[in-house]
């Protein structure tokens, strides 16, 4: 009643079931997802839920298991609130900097009067992949209250010499400007090829009916970009939420923890006070803010291309 056949089925009461083949060629990959990623999710959930010091590594007797209290804990600290802060700031400041310069760039590389657009798109691109630790030393050197060449700059308009990194006020907008420069070389290779995908042929009717650049950008370029800007949104948020390795190299969070992110703190919690259950449910915190955010962006995305769809069908 119950066997295999020989093409690898199952034959369940006189029922032939056949297991897709496509399953057993993602096996190792799935099996590869699930040792390295769900099973440290796992622990890592289990760990936020147990005071996980230097002294549980010692001996683990000196573990406890302690619920949800490192998350009212979490909740009660100032010191949350001011990361959750800083991080937002950031994220609401430097994300729409961020794909602001990255449309603006595809779209001048994208142009048709543009010669060497590959040459154009490798330039721009090559702050994405160069070493932070390089770009640290070149923007320290930019921002330095002295010989910085951003102060040079601001004393031919007769500005006073400015504190980038060591002033609270102006350490944020530091780090926001470096990491705008840095990273929208990445998104703008994602609108380039959006803009690429856009038919030719809405252009040219709506050249016909008389619409010219701003129109066109208007009611067509921008519509057609929906799905990419959805996506550019998204991993904009998720990674710009991470903010870590600029504040991390360019100020160790300072001055008054002006530019303390979420994950540099849990850095601090997990890696320099060795609180690592307390650093785990930090993680986790920020997890759930991702979360909610990206189902907003969804969800927004979803309601406006209904509302978008028959104005670029018409």
């Amino acid at each position: 009643m119950y066997g295999r056949t020989a093409d690898g089925g199952r034959r369940t009461g006189g029922r032939l079931r056949r297991v897709d083949p496509g399953w057993w060629f993602a096996a190792p990959a799935l099996a590869a997802i699930a040792l390295f990623f769900f099973v440290p999710v796992a622990a890592a959930l289990v760990l936020s839920t147990t005071d996980f010091d230097i002294y549980a590594i010692a001996s683990r007797s000196n573990l406890r298991f302690v619920g949800i209290g490192n998350y009212g804990r979490l909740l009660d600290d100032p010191m949350f609130w001011l990361a959750l802060r800083n991080t937002f700031y950031f994220v609401v400041v430097a994300g729409p900097l961020s794909i602001a310069a990255s449309l603006a760039a595809a779209l001048l590389v994208d142009a048709r009067l543009v010669r060497f657009k590959p040459l154009f798109r490798t330039a721009l691109f090559l702050p994405v992949v160069t070493t932070l630790v390089a770009v640290a030393v070149v923007w320290r050197y930019l921002y330095h209250p002295r010989f910085g060449l951003l102060n040079h700059a601001l004393g031919w308009l007769g500005v006073a010499p400015i504190d980038w990194l060591g002033d609270p006020r102006w350490a944020m907008p530091a780090i926001i400007l470096m990491a705008v420069w840095k990273n929208f070389g990445f998104n703008m290779v994602i609108f380039v090829a959006g803009l690429q995908s856009i038919p030719v042929r809405l252009y040219e009717a709506a050249s016909i009916d008389g619409a010219r650049g701003w129109t066109q950008f208007t009611r067509i370029t921008l519509p057609m970009l929906a799905p990419t800007f959805l996506f550019v949104g998204v991993m904009t948020m998720i990674g710009y939420f991470q903010l870590f390795a600029e504040p991390y190299v360019m100020t160790q969070g300072g001055p008054a923890n002006s530019t303390l992110s979420i994950v540099l703190w849990m850095y601090e919690e997990g890696f320099r006070w060795w609180n690592l259950g307390f650093s785990a449910a930090i993680a986790f915190v920020l997890f759930a803010i991702i979360l909610v955010f990206t189902l907003i962006g969804m969800w927004w995305r979803r309601g406006g291309a209904e509302e978008t769809a028959p104005a670029v069908r018409a």
